[in-house]
Order: C-alpha cells, then sequence, then structure tokens
C-alpha cells in the first residue's frame, strides 16, 4: 500500500538541545550495558532520578540481543548522572516464566510515592505494566494490561477524584493490518483496574506523522493546561539501512499538545509542527536505530524552564529544553482550528480505511 511522505523536517526554534549531550551512555554505566535510552526521569526527594532502559548485545557481528534491565541513577542538576552500581529491575521483576524482557520506564511522583509504567513482552503479547515504590528496591505491581498496549504514562495528581493516564494501543487487525496507532486516554479510581477510555488524538491530526503517534513522557499541570510531550513517527519506503537492522524506514520525532485541566482527554491546542526532530550526529548516525527521537521525561522546573528527556537513536540519553511559556504558544497557535481539524481529519481516516484492503 503506498503512503504520503512527510519529507524534511525541521526542530522548532523554541528548544534548546543541552550542550553535553548525550548525557547518559553505555560508557557511563558500571555493569554490562551496550545501549542506554528511553529512560523515564522525575524529581524525587530533592534530587533527579532516572530509570533507564539497558540493553546489551554480544560484541560481534551480526549484532546479536542478550537481555535488557531497567538501570538507576540519580543527578543533582539533570545534567551530570551518577549510576547506581547494578540494575534494579530484570525480567524476574513481575515473577512470571511468561515475561520475556522489560523495557521503556516512565516516571510519575503521585502522592509523594514513585508511579513506573513500564512496556512487558510476553509469550502472548505485549503488555503495558504499572508499579510503585518509596525506595526503588521495593515495588508494588499495581497493574498488567491485556495486549497489546505500551508506552502508558500516568499524570501526577488525581483529576476528578480519578488518576489518569495516556497510552498507545495496538489495534492491527481493526487498523487494516497495518501500522496505524493513535493516543488513548484512561482513568482509575484505584490504579489498578482502567477503563472509560477516550481517543485523544489520532495520527491524521498532525502533518508531520503518517505511521503512528502516542505518550511521551507524562504531562505536567500548567495554568493553561495540562503540557504533553508525544512521540509521531513517519514512515517512507524509500529509506534505506539507517541502523543495525538491514532496513529502517521510520523517524520518531516529538511533539507538543495542550489538554484540557478539569477533562484531560480533551484537547486544547497542539503544535502543527514538530517540536524535536532528528538532527544532529548522536540523532541521525551510528545508532541501532537513526532518525529516532523518543522522549520519556518532562520536568518542569520553578524558573519556567522545562526539561524534556529523551532516547536519541536508541542508543544514548539526551537532554533538550525550551521556555514553558513558549511550548505553550506553540500549542495554542493550533486552539482556533482544533476541532474543525480533527473532525475533518477523522472523517478522511473513515474514507480511507473502507478504501484499504
Amino acid at each position: 500500500m503506498n503512503i504520503e511522505t512527510i519529507g524534511s523536517l525541521t526542530s522548532s526554534p523554541v528548544i534548546r538541545r543541552h550542550p553535553s549531550n548525550p548525557i547518559l551512555t553505555a560508557a557511563d554505566v558500571p555493569y554490562e550495558s551496550t545501549l542506554v535510552y528511553n529512560a523515564g526521569v522525575t524529581k524525587f526527594q530533592g534530587q533527579y532520578v532516572m530509570v533507564f532502559r539497558n540493553d546489551v548485545y554480544d560484541n560481534g557481528e551480526p549484532r546479536k540481543f542478550k537481555y535488557i534491565n531497567l538501570g538507576l541513577a540519580t543527578s543533582r542538576d539533570g545534567v551530570n548522572w551518577e549510576v547506581s552500581p547494578k540494575p534494579i529491575i530484570d525480567r524476574n521483576f513481575i515473577g512470571d516464566d511468561e515475561v520475556q524482557r522489560i523495557y521503556d520506564p516512565r516516571l510519575t511522583v503521585l502522592d509523594g510515592r514513585v508511579v513506573m509504567c513500564f512496556a512487558v513482552d510476553t509469550l502472548h503479547g505485549l503488555r503495558g505494566g504499572i508499579a510503585r515504590t518509596d525506595d526503588f528496591e521495593h515495588w508494588e505491581i499495581l497493574c498488567l494490561t491485556v495486549p497489546d498496549n505500551r508506552n502508558m504514562v500516568v499524570f501526577p495528581e488525581m483529576v476528578g477524584g480519578k488518576f489518569h493516564r495516556f497510552e498507545r494501543p495496538f489495534p492491527v487487525y481493526s487498523r487494516g493490518g497495518k501500522d496505524r496507532f493513535d493516543m488513548w486516554h484512561s482513568d482509575s479510581t484505584d490504579l489498578r483496574y482502567w477503563g472509560n477510555s477516550h481517543l485523544v488524538m489520532a495520527v491524521e491530526n498532525f502533518p508531520y506523522a503518517n505511521d503512528k503517534i502516542g505518550p511521551g513522557a507524562p504531562p505536567v499541570r500548567t495554568p493553561k493546561g495540562w503540557l504533553a510531550v508525544i512521540h509521531t513517527v513517519d514512515l517512507d519506503n524509500a529509506r534505506g539501512k539507517n541502523g543495525w537492522e538491514p532496513t529502517w524506514k521510520k523517524s520518531y520525532c516529538a511533539g507538543i499538545v495542550l489538554l484540557d485541566l478539569e477533562k484531560p482527554w480533551q484537547v486544547i491546542g497542539y503544535s502543527r509542527q514538530p517540536l524535536l526532530v532528528p538532527e544532529t550526529s548522536y540523532e541521525v548516525e551510528g545508532g541501532m536505530r537513526n532518525n529516532v527521537i523518543f522522549p520519556g521525561g518532562m520536568i518542569l522546573e520553578e524558573s519556567g524552564e522545562v526539561k524534556i528527556y529523551y532516547g536519541a537513536a536508541d542508543t544514548v540519553e539526551c537532554l533538550a529544553q525550551a521556555d514553558v511559556g513558549d511550548l505553550i504558544n506553540m500549542c495554542q497557535v493550533g486552539m482556533v482550528q482544533n476541532v474543525e481539524q480533527s473532525d475533518s481529519g477523522n472523517e478522511a481516516e473513515k474514507k480511507k480505511q473502507k478504501n484499504d484492503p
């Protein structure tokens, strides 16, 4: 099936990559490590805390995957990190032989405790998990979804007496047998049982995505609404190798969205241009999958600075910064047309679905 390609994109001028990038690599890890990326980052008990994905491969060629674990790092400034001497989570975390690997953590401080969302590969599908901790040593597993769901993030506070999360299900069968994954919202009264789900945004709402969109980092509260960084994906079949795999045809960018404070599944506005696009050497060269930016942590400082932590090329962890007012303004540019464009986009998608084989 032919798809309409996106073409070249550029990062927004409001975003600034930190000059110390990458801020965490495999060389910083005191145990076996090949790739360090897609970390969850938050502020907890007076310091920055990062839980990162640590992939281990054989050193020889062709590169052969061995295992994944999750590591812990802390920082006083959010830039320079000290990695704990051993991993904190591996495939035995859940205690189920079905589990093959656990990865892609997202951290939220909720009621003074850390809530972590994560992805779980099992023998019978990909599940999303939620766990809670006070010390990163003792965990309470709260929820495991049915397949297939992932990229879940939990909001940092209750809204309307409920907990809220964003997620990206994988409805391949009902979406024409191909990638066409959108961002959804569910709520809960106890962090364990989730429902009342809403579609938040669809791929067709974004002029810089043609494959999938989904949550990035947990949202942050601002006076104008919930500010959320998301991931967007465009597919171009003309792309070549672009990494370790025989071909890698996708490019991942970061976008920015503003949502209603009382009804967080309702979009107030969003940027029609990407926030962060793969452009630098550590984003487009020498990685496992080049041309990938995946945001996993967002911290709003008292100064109004927003720190956005992201995995680059599925290989290293990086940091970008922006002013919260600039990010909100990017979303507000799209506020007037938001409903009209969403409705027309959904109608176009329905027509496309009918014509797809």
